[in-house]
C-alpha cells in the first residue's frame, strides 16, 4: 500500500474514526465515495437571525467597474441596505450586490444592513478606490484540482451554481476561476485567444457566473503552449501561429497531441518563450468578456514577462486580478510585490499529509512580503473531492488535517481557492469553508501574515495580530500521537487575564492569565481567539 494512503489511514483510526467510515476511507484511491464524517463537524450551523460576513474592506480602482456582493447568512427573504456609498455606486436592495463606477480616489466608510424577519445586522465596510485591489485575500474556487484540463463550460456553470445555491457566497466566497484547458486557437476582434468547444460562449459564461454575484477568472501563460499544451500569450510567429496547429498536432480543442507519448518531448514542444507577444491582445478579450481574474503561470517567474502582463491589465479599465503561478522567486519579491496581487509560492500541491504539511510550514519566509494587496499564495485547499482530472476521489486528508490545511491557510493569509467538486459537496466539507470566525482570520483587514514562534518536527505554533488588537492563535500537532501543548500569553505581550475563543467551534472555553494548554489530535490544530 502507498505510504500516504497507510499514514493517514493510521491517522483516522488514532482519531477515533468510526469502522463503517474506515472501510470507506481505505477505497478512496480508487473511486469517489465520501466518507461521513459528520461526526467530526466543529462549525455551529448559522443561525436564521441575518449577519453579515465576508470582507471589511474592499479595493477598486478609479473608473472600474464595481461588483461587490454583500455576504450574509440568515433566512431568506433578506432586505439589503448601504448607507455612505461613494458617488457612483448603488446596492440592490434585493440581491445585496453594489455596483457601478467611482471616478475619484478615495476611502469610504459605508454602514451595511441586512435585515429579515428576524432582525436587522450591520456592519462596517471600508471601501477604498486607489492604485491597490485585492485588499484582503481572493476567496474562491479553481477548475485545475477537480477537473484538470477537461474543464468544460458547463462543470464551471455547475460549480457557480452551487456556490449560489449551498451558500459559500453568503460567506464572502466570490471567485470562479476557469484554469488550463478552456484555449482553442488565435483569432476574433483582437486576434486573441478564443474558446475551444468545450466553451462555446465565454461572454455568456461570464454574464451568468455575474448574475449570482460571483466573479470568473481565466488562465494564459507567456509560454508559446501551456502546462496542459494549450496555446499561451505568445506564438510562433508575428500572425498568432502556432506550429501545432499548422501541422494539424492538435485534438479538436486545439490541444497539442503527441502520438508517441513521450512526456518529455512534449514539454520541449510547447513550454517556451518567443519574441511574438500578444499579451495585450489578449489582455483586450478579456476585458470584453469581462473576466475578473487571470492566473498566469510558467516556471521560472520572470520579472520582464511579470511586468508585461501586470502593464497589459492596467491599460483597461477593469480590475482583473493578477495572480502568478508557480514557485515565485524569493529574490524578486520587491517586484512581485509591484505588480501582483497574488504569487504562488509552490508547486501544485496533493491530497497528502506530507505534501500539504511541507507546504504548509514552509511559508514563514514570505511574511515580509505579504499584506493587503499582495498576497502570497500556497495553492488551493485540497479538501472534497479531488482528482485533477475526469475520475475524482475523496480527499486523502483526515478530518484533522484537513483542520489543520484551513487554519493555516486562514492564519497567514494565502489567497483560499476550492478544489473540489462545488456540486457534491458533503456536510463536512461545507463545514470547513463556511465558519465565518476562520475565514475572518484570514480576511482581517490588516492583513499580518502568521509566524511561528514554535516551530519543530512534532509540533509548531502559530500567532497572527488582528486589526481589533486581538490574537490568532494555531497550535499544530505534527505527530500520530495525541499532543499536550501550550501557549504563554506572555510570548503574545499580554500580562492580564484574556479570555480564549475556539474559532472552529464559535465559543468562548477559558478566561487565563499565564498559560492556556489544550490537547491536539494526531496531525490536528486548536485554533484560537485571545482577545
Amino acid at each position: 500500500m502507498n505510504r500516504n494512503i497507510m499514514m493517514s489511514i493510521i491517522a483516522l483510526v488514532l482519531a477515533g474514526i468510526p469502522a463503517s467510515a474506515q472501510s470507506e476511507v481505505k477505497g478512496l484511491p480508487e473511486n469517489s465515495k465520501v466518507p461521513d464524517y459528520s461526526d467530526y463537524i466543529l462549525t455551529p450551523k448559522p443561525g436564521k437571525e441575518p449577519r453579515i460576513n465576508g470582507a471589511r474592506v474592499f479595493g477598486a480602482r478609479p473608473g472600474s467597474k464595481f461588483l461587490f456582493t454583500v455576504a450574509a447568512t440568515g433566512e431568506r427573504p433578506m432586505t439589503f441596505g448601504a448607507t455612505g456609498l461613494p458617488k457612483g455606486l448603488s446596492i440592490d436592495s434585493k440581491t445585496g450586490r453594489i455596483t457601478g463606477r467611482v471616478a475619484e480616489k478615495g476611502e469610504y466608510v459605508v454602514e451595511l444592513t441586512a435585515a429579515n424577519s428576524l432582525g436587522t445586522a450591520k456592519r462596517s465596510l471600508r471601501i477604498v478606490i486607489g492604485d491597490r485591489i485585492a485588499l484582503t485575500p481572493p476567496m474562491g474556487w479553481n477548475s485545475w484540482n477537480c477537473w484538470g484540463r477537461d474543464v468544460t463550460q458547463e462543470q464551471v456553470l455547475s460549480s457557480a451554481r452551487a456556490m449560489y445555491d449551498k451558500g459559500l457566497v453568503n460567506h464572502g466566497w466570490t471567485y470562479i476561476n476557469i484554469d488550463d484547458g478552456w484555449q482553442g486557437n488565435r483569432g476574433g476582434k483582437y486576434n486573441a485567444i478564443q474558446s475551444n468547444t468545450k466553451f462555446p460562449d465565454m461572454k455568456g459564461l461570464t454574464r451568468e457566473v455575474h448574475d449570482l454575484g460571483l466573479k470568473l477568472g481565466i488562465y494564459s501563460s507567456p509560454w508559446v503552449g501551456t502546462y496542459a499544451a494549450h496555446i499561451g500569450s505568445y506564438a510562433d510567429t508575428p500572425d498568432g501561429e502556432y506550429h501545432w496547429i499548422k501541422e494539424g498536432k492538435t485534438n479538436k480543442n486545439f490541444r497539442y497531441t503527441l502520438p508517441e507519448g513521450n512526456y518529455m518531448q512534449y514539454r520541449k514542444k510547447v513550454r517556451y518563450h518567443s519574441p511574438y507577444s500578444f499579451v495585450e491582445n489578449d489582455a483586450k478579450q478579456w476585458v470584453e468578456w469581462e473576466v475578473d481574474y487571470l492566473k498566469y503561470d510558467w516556471k521560472p517567474n520572470d520579472v520582464a514577462h511579470i511586468r508585461e502582463m501586470h502593464d497589459a491589465l492596467r491599460a483597461t479599465d477593469r480590475d482583473i486580478v493578477y495572480s502568478l503561478s508557480n514557485n515565485a522567486p524569493l529574490c524578486d519579491a520587491p517586484a512581485l510585490v509591484e505588480y501582483a496581487d497574488c504569487w504562488r509560492t509552490t508547486g501544485d500541491i496533493r491530497d497528502t499529509w506530507e505534501n500539504f504539511s511541507k507546504i504548509g510550514f514552509n511559508q514563514s519566509r514570505w511574511a515580509p512580503w505579504s499584506g493587503p494587496g499582495h498576497w502570497p499564495d500556497a495553492d488551493m485547499l485540497v479538501v472534497g473531492l479531488v482528482g485533477w482530472g475526469p475520475k475524482l476521489h475523496y480527499t486523502r486528508l483526515t478530518p484533522d488535517e484537513q483542520y489543520t490545511h484551513m487554519s493555516l491557510w486562514s492564519l497567514f493569509a494565502s489567497p483560499l481557492l476550492i478544489g473540489c467538486d462545488l456540486a457534491r459537496l458533503d456536510d463536512f466539507t461545507l463545514s470547513l469553508l463556511t465558519n465565518d470566525e476562520v475565514i475572518d482570520v484570514n480576511q482581517d483587514p490588516l492583513g499580518v501574515h502568521g509566524a511561528p514562534i514554535v516551530d519543530n518536527n512534532e509540533e509548531a505554533i502559530y500567532v497572527k495580530q488582528l486589526e481589533d488588537g486581538s490574537m490568532a492563535v494555531g497550535l499544530f500537532n505534527k505527530t500520530l500521537e495525541p499532543r499536550e501543548m501550550s501557549i504563554k500569553l506572555q510570548q503574545l505581550g499580554f500580562y492580564d487575564k484574556k479570555t480564549i475563543r475556539d474559532l472552529w467551534r464559535q465559543k468562548d472555553i477559558a478566561t487565563v492569565e499565564g498559560n492556556y494548554s489544550s490537547t491536539v489530535n494526531p496531525h490536528g490544530c486548536v485554533l484560537l481567539k485571545i482577545y
